[in-house]
């Protein structure tokens, strides 16, 4: 399990850390809530947000049901991604990375929606008056992670690297 914390865990947790004191920082610092400050005036600002649905707000319009049911979604992917962490090969560092981030993610965003009720979103990337909905640390580690992990299926780099026990089996597997 070391290399799996080393590969996959590692990055998790600092995921969660980051985004956990990033998202402490606004909250105390950039108030009042849904105040502006920019960073590169007409393309990126910091804002202090608070949203109670998922990527770009799905469902934040809901009577307060959405809370638990995002919570449960969320216990269900740290399990599934956990469950993937753990059959995944020690020698497939990238996939085990890209799974970490998005671990981290899942698990940054369900601290804030167990404790708050919400996530605090805080990046504003625009250009002129077309704004991204705002995001955070979690949701750039579950973006990053996908996308690398969709690269990496697109691609089949890591199939490459098997991990020494199991390459026999491989080669007998492509001989029969």
């Amino acid at each position: 399990m070391n290399r799996r914390l080393a590969y996959a865990v590692l990055p998790a947790a600092a995921v969660v850390l980051v985004d956990q004191l990033s998202k402490q920082i606004i909250a105390a610092t950039v108030l009042p809530y849904a105040e502006r400050i920019a960073v590169i005036p007409g393309f990126f600002d910091i804002v202090h947000v608070h949203n109670t649905g998922a990527a770009f707000s799905f469902l934040a319009q809901g009577s307060g049901w959405q809370r638990w049911f995002f919570v449960a979604a969320s216990v269900l992917a740290i399990i599934i991604l956990a469950g993937m962490i753990a059959r995944t090969a020690l020698g497939q560092k990238l996939t085990l990375l890209t799974l970490g981030l998005i671990l981290g993610g899942a698990a940054g965003n369900l601290v804030d929606r167990l404790f708050l009720g919400h996530v605090i979103d805080f990046i504003d990337v625009y250009v002129g008056s077309y704004h991204w909905p705002a995001f955070n640390v979690a949701d750039s580690a579950i973006s990053v992670g996908v996308f690398g992990l969709l690269l990496l299926i697109i691609t089949g780099k890591e199939r490459r690297f098997a991990p020494p026990e199991t390459e026999p089996n491989l080669r007998k597997e492509r001989n029969q």
